[in-house]
């Protein structure tokens, strides 16, 4: 096979190509969402494609960010908060209540009005794909933006809403195609599960590598938590303060990964001076794989990072943040991959039995070999073919 010939071949397939990115990030939806859309647009570029995002300021925004990755951003103007109010309530009003969408407040405007400031972005830039990935927009945005896309891919994570589009993505353990059935048109592809997750390359890259040192390292020296770029309720305080109860190694070393617009970000660095073992607080990471490879176990937030560390076997004790976060959290559980510990008001209860639970035992080891099982990183490079921009 003429392997450099191929990968020509997709460039030339993508070269003149525009991407679209429809998807936002606040304080109160986190950053996962404009992540993994980032993961999939830096594979895009990679390929010669064009991408662009269309993104409202929300507090706790990543335009910058996006912007800092090479993109070009089209801000929409968030709303002030009395305005959501009175959005919301309107929305409430306009529709029944199995017509509303249960994030439809994230939006920070009506999805008409967001479709029009869209619709007036997307019409000049008439691009191959839009790419959607947000919980408050559903099949009547995406209808309203058909005529300015050629094709129309949505991420997501509920299945609770229909949905007009090309292609669908929902990279959740347990996720089934048949859960979207009634939710999308007949001509819909549908992919679902970890082995579509959106990965950045360099933890397909790293994986050998942290598998084999969990072979011949079984031991818990290196603790990574991580609670995702926002942890708007502060769970990574309650699991230092929780941690201090617990027994562990004179070596035991911490890590501690935040967002630069984490709120909690100074209690946090002030709890860490005073943990009994050295802790470090490190913010907005670009090794984040070298670092879960290095750890030897994690506690983390049940979120979309929950695929970059089964990818990598790394052992994991789960806090549940948000709603939306629970089933994949048991679905994890199940197969062995990770230990839920429940949500945040568990912690001070529930973590120190479970961490000296696995420094005790040999769980860590057969841990790390199911969640490995779960996906091996490949995830972005079967949406391009999908999307029909790679060989299959």
């Amino acid at each position: 096979m003429d392997v450099q010939g191929l990968a020509s071949a997709n460039q030339r397939r993508t070269a003149n190509m525009k991407i679209a990115f429809r998807v936002d990030a606040s304080l109160q939806m986190g950053s996962g969402h404009v992540m993994r859309c980032l993961t999939l647009a830096d594979a895009l570029k990679a390929q010669g494609a064009d991408c662009q995002f269309i993104s409202r300021e929300h507090s706790g925004h990543l335009l910058e960010v996006i912007r800092q990755r090479g993109y070009k951003v089209n801000s929409l103007v968030a709303h002030a908060q009395p305005a959501q109010a009175a959005i919301k309530s309107i929305v409430k009003e306009a529709l029944s209540p199995k017509q509303e969408l249960a994030h439809a407040a994230w939006l920070g405007t009506t999805w008409q009005t967001d479709a029009q400031e869209s619709a007036a972005i997307l019409a000049d830039l008439q691009p191959d794909w839009l790419v959607v990935d947000h919980y408050a927009l559903d099949q009547r945005w995406e209808e309203a933006l058909t005529p300015h896309c050629r094709q129309l891919l949505v991420i997501d994570d509920l299945a609770d809403r229909p949905h007009h589009c090309d292609l669908l993505l929902d990279q959740n353990l347990g996720r089934k195609p048949e859960h979207y059935g009634p939710l999308v048109p007949e001509k819909c592809q549908v992919l679902t599960g970890p082995q579509y997750a959106l990965l950045r390359p360099e933890f397909a890259a790293l994986r050998p590598y942290s598998l084999q040192r969990r072979k011949v390292q079984p031991a818990l020296r290196q603790l990574l938590i991580t609670m995702g770029g926002v942890d708007q309720p502060n769970a990574t305080g309650q699991v230092l303060q929780a941690l201090k109860t617990c027994t562990l190694p004179q070596e035991f070393r911490i890590t501690v990964v935040m967002g630069l617009i984490a709120p909690w970000l100074q209690n946090v660095r002030e709890l860490a001076t005073q943990m009994p073992w050295p802790t470090e607080v490190v913010v907005n990471v670009n090794d984040m794989a070298l670092r879960m490879a290095d750890s030897d176990l994690a506690i983390g937030a049940a979120g979309s990072t929950s695929w970059e560390r089964c990818c990598l076997g790394l052992p994991t004790l789960m806090v549940v943040l948000a709603e939306n976060q629970q089933a994949g959290a048991q679905a994890l559980e199940a197969a062995h991959a990770a230990r839920l510990i429940g949500s945040v008001s568990d912690v001070a209860t529930q973590l120190p039995h479970a961490v000296q639970e696995l420094i005790d035992s040999t769980h860590p080891a057969r841990m790390s070999l199911a969640a490995s099982a779960i996906t091996n990183g490949q995830g972005v490079e079967k949406i391009l073919k999908a999307m029909g921009l790679l060989n299959a």
